[in-house]
């Protein structure tokens, strides 16, 4: 058996467990002869950048002072080094040309960090799938809080092979395949997942495997 069909083969099985609907006939994903996974350093730059820019995005939110805020975040970006690994979104979070919206989508990020501390292996599987509730906010910050610099950051990661990060793609491409369906078919079960943290941890697990940089201009089809 192709390790295409026993990924899809175990995924499938675990969505039955689970009570969520699926679909025999989906697409295949990439395998790891066909993907290049970004690498470590990457990844934890963009994890902690991500991280701050949310912050920024919360006291936003909350009516805070913007400047001071800002000013906060930005030696923090610059204190771990990952001033350069912002998407378009958080640019616009921290140049002040942000929407409404942006401040909302950027708060919604989490989720896309959850999946890439899980890739890290700084979270177990239990904490990114099933993707039934938001992640633990408080965890989320303290990852990189208790970290005195980038390189003590990174020291703590230990990135997952890329055939167990396919193996989780595989799964939330199925997962989110599940979520879109119910939209036309009410009576379709999803076991309890969220389609809002379902579609933003699978963005989060394409943009390793992606050839994009921003995780906003991946193609999230199902």
């Amino acid at each position: 058996m192709e390790r295409f069909e026993e990924r899809r083969k175990a995924t499938l099985e675990r969505l039955a467990r689970e009570g969520v609907a699926h679909h025999q006939n989906l697409p295949r994903v990439e395998t790891s002869s066909e993907v290049v996974l970004k690498d470590k350093r990457e990844i934890c730059k963009k994890a902690i950048s991500t991280l701050l820019v949310i912050q920024l995005a919360f006291s936003i939110n909350n009516g805070e002072d913007y400047n001071e805020s800002k000013e906060f975040i930005s030696n923090l970006l610059k204190k771990y080094g990952v001033q350069d690994s912002l998407n378009a979104l958080e640019k616009r979070i921290m140049d002040g040309s942000y929407s409404e919206q942006d401040v909302l989508n950027c708060t919604w990020q989490y989720e896309c960090y959850c999946s890439l501390c899980w890739a890290l292996g700084l979270i177990e599987e239990s904490e990114l799938a099933p993707p039934k509730s938001i992640c633990d906010c408080e965890k989320a910050i303290t990852l990189v809080a208790s970290s005195s610099s980038f390189e003590d950051f990174e020291s703590k990661c230990a990135l997952r092979d890329v055939e167990e990060i396919l193996d989780m793609v595989d799964l939330f491409y199925n997962y989110h395949w599940a979520t879109v369906e119910k939209r036309f078919n009410p009576d379709l079960k999803l076991g309890g997942i969220s389609s809002d943290v379902t579609f933003e941890r699978r963005r989060g697990l394409e943009w390793l495997i992606s050839k994009e940089n921003d995780w906003h201009e991946i193609s999230l089809d199902t």
